[in-house]
């Protein structure tokens, strides 16, 4: 699949730039010049049902194979185009492989943007476009702005905002949040202002805050996106605007005041406001807004907790129990803990090798076994380059490990206790193997010095 996309990438690109057509024009109104557009090898999908398969299938490969990429659709048992009229924009992870493509309508056939169907290389909730491109300005910054359309993250990196995402039209996911925790703590939202992006913006700080990371909103004048803004007024006035982003707390609090009177909001209201706040920010909000209404402090602090206790139970509910899918072969939980230090440093690679065995779960053990060839290659991949070598139904456990199985502030002292446990239960198997071969062994003057040397080791098992 990542060699038809890349042939797939290839061909738009050639559509793009080698005549005149819809999709050249559509760039440069758009204000894009010949060095972005050959930097995010943008493409044009011509207007027509066979020009991809037509080129595809002269290269070797089949229409089911196609289908399975992602590239073509099928009805009637008839194979056609998936993307037709639309300027193209590949999607590349940060192993620099094509894992799919976002499409965008020239005409008014079709929705505007169209995505690339889920296939085994490309999980759309997994991914954020030009974090292949971004992710070292991301580090360099520490923190990423997230933006909401292909042509937004475009225009921003173009214009040398390089610390930029696109979260592909739709609001951020839980493991596109994960994904950015490996390279910065905080994330600057700049979706848009209407309905839809305020119902974004505020899932995505739900999902943030659940992450453990920090999150500011950015706010454009008079309802623009960044990539008018910015084309506008220039970089400097988009950067002076990220610095004037405003706390998730004052975004979040703005929004009830516009949906409500704040003077006779419920507290209830006032509750679900604040449920997502640590302790020292709950008390800071909830006096600002007993301040504005007519409700006490301690009301709404009691009502924060019938709603942190709700919020608890279901939590708990949602929560994917995938153990009943493993085998329980080994020390599942050392296994885990194994998995979630390699995925948090390349470092632990060696450290772990000569424990290597403790893989005796079978998707554990494929997972161990793609990661150490990855970090064998490149020490600095991440999280999704990672995935990138596993196979598919293994990326689910092995996410359920990263989100689930917290490693981060004491990794060395996890790899001392696993190390240690790994050790206290060989340590047991040795001497329960030794006591077994004591119990029958017949005992006759020819197993004398055999029975001798079993107590001696048992001796020194137990001096340990």
């Amino acid at each position: 699949i990542y060699d038809m996309n890349k042939k797939a990438a290839r061909f738009y690109f050639e559509n793009l730039i080698k005549s005149a057509n819809p999709g050249y024009d559509y760039l440069l109104r758009r204000q894009l010049d010949p060095t972005s557009i050959k930097k995010f090898g943008l493409g044009y999908a011509r207007n027509e049902w066979n020009d991809l398969l037509n080129h595809m299938t002269k290269l070797g490969y089949e229409p089911k194979e196609m289908e399975a990429a992602g590239l073509l659709s099928v009805s009637n048992g008839k194979y056609f185009e998936k993307f037709r009229n639309r300027v193209m924009f590949p999607i590349i992870n940060t192993g620099g492989k094509v894992i799919g493509f976002g499409g965008r309508d020239l005409g008014d056939k079709g929705p505007k943007y169209l995505n690339s169907p889920g296939t085994a290389v490309f999980f759309k909730d997994n991914n954020l476009f030009g974090l292949n491109l971004s992710r070292n300005e991301i580090k360099k910054a520490d923190y990423a702005i997230v933006v909401e359309g292909y042509m937004d993250m475009v225009s921003l990196y173009r214009n040398g905002i390089c610390n930029v995402v696109a979260s592909m039209g739709t609001a951020l996911t839980k493991h596109q949040c994960m994904l950015l925790k490996r390279y910065a703590g905080t994330v600057v939202l700049s979706y848009d202002s209407d309905a839809a992006g305020q119902a974004a913006t505020t899932r995505g700080i739900e999902l943030l805050q659940k992450a453990g990371m920090k999150s500011r909103v950015l706010r454009i004048p008079d309802g623009k996106d960044p990539d008018d803004f910015v084309k506008k007024h220039g970089k400097l006035a988009f950067l002076e605007l990220v610095d004037k982003a405003v706390p998730y707390e004052e975004y979040l609090i703005s929004l009830i005041r516009k949906k409500h009177d704040i003077v006779s909001v419920e507290g209830r209201t006032v509750a679900r406001l604040l449920e997502g706040f640590s302790p020292i920010e709950r008390a800071v909000y909830s006096k600002q807004i007993a301040m504005e209404t007519k409700i006490s402090e301690a009301a709404i602090e009691a009502e924060m907790n019938i709603s942190t206790l709700s919020n608890e139970k279901s939590r708990k509910a949602e929560t994917p129990d995938l153990s009943y899918k493993l085998s329980n072969i080994g020390n599942i939980k050392v296994q885990e803990h194994f998995i979630a230090l390699l995925a948090l440093d390349a470092e632990y690679i060696n450290r772990i090798i000569p424990y290597e065995q403790v893989f005796e779960e079978p998707v554990y053990q494929r997972i161990y076994m793609a990661i150490k060839d990855v970090y064998a290659i490149d020490a600095y991949a991440d999280t999704e380059k990672l995935m990138d070598a596993m196979e598919p139904d293994d990326t689910v456990y092995f996410q359920n490990v990263v989100n689930n199985v917290i490693v981060n502030e004491n990794s060395n002292t996890v790899f001392e206790e696993c190390r240690k446990n790994l050790e206290r239960m060989q340590k047991e198997q040795d001497r329960d193997s030794l006591m077994h071969m004591m119990e029958t062994m017949p005992d006759t003057p020819e197993n004398e010095e055999q029975l001798n040397q079993i107590l001696l080791q048992l001796q020194k098992i137990n001096a340990k």
